[in-house]
C-alpha cells in the first residue's frame, strides 16, 4: 500500500492526481502535494517552505511552482507558492484558497478539498502563465509522502 493511501484511498488519490493533471494541461505551472503525518513541531508554513525547498520547487524557470503540505496527524495544512506566482496574485489569493480548502476538511472531505483547491489554483496559474506548445513538465506530478 502506497504511503498515501494511509490517508488517501485509491480513488482519493486518483482525484487528487485527476486534478493536478486537469490544472496543469492548461499552464507552464506546476502543482505538487506533500502529506507527512507531522509537522515536526513548527508552523505549518514554515514547514511547507522547508517541503518546497527540499523538493526543489523552486527550479521552475518562470518560479511559479505551488506546493499544498498536509501534516495528517497535527491537522495542519498550508499553500505555498513560488515567487512568480505570488508576484501575480498576491496574499488574498492564498488565503482564498487555503480557506476553501479548510472549509472541505473541516467536513471531511480532504480529497475534494484538496482537488478543487489544486483545480482553483490552476486557473490562476492559467491566467498568469498559460501553457505552451514547447511546456515540459518540469515537477513531478505524484503526491510525495513522509519526512524528507
Amino acid at each position: 500500500m502506497s504511503k498515501v493511501r494511509t490517508f488517501f484511498t485509491e480513488s482519493d488519490e486518483k482525484l487528487i492526481l485527476e486534478a493536478i493533471s486537469k490544472a496543469e494541461k492548461a499552464t507552464s505551472g506546476e502543482i505538487r502535494v506533500h502529506i507527512e503525518k507531522s509537522a515536526k513541531n513548527k508552523d505549518p508554513y514554515q514547514r511547507a517552505v522547508e517541503v518546497f525547498e527540499k523538493l526543489k520547487m523552486y527550479e521552475t524557470e518562470a518560479r511559479n511552482g505551488i506546493l499544498f503540505y498536509i501534516a495528517t496527524e497535527d491537522h495542519k495544512f498550508s499553500l505555498i507558492g513560488d515567487l512568480g506566482i505570488h508576484e501575480k496574485v498576491g496574499n488574498e489569493f492564498w488565503n482564498s484558497v487555503r480557506d476553501h480548502v479548510i472549509e472541505d476538511f473541516s467536513k471531511g472531505q480532504f480529497a475534494k478539498g484538496l482537488a478543487q483547491g489544486i483545480l482553483e489554483a490552476g486557473e490562476q496559474l492559467k491566467k498568469h502563465f498559460p501553457y505552451q506548445k514547447d511546456d515540459i513538465n518540469e515537477l513531478s506530478d505524484d503526491i510525495s509522502t513522509g519526512e524528507i
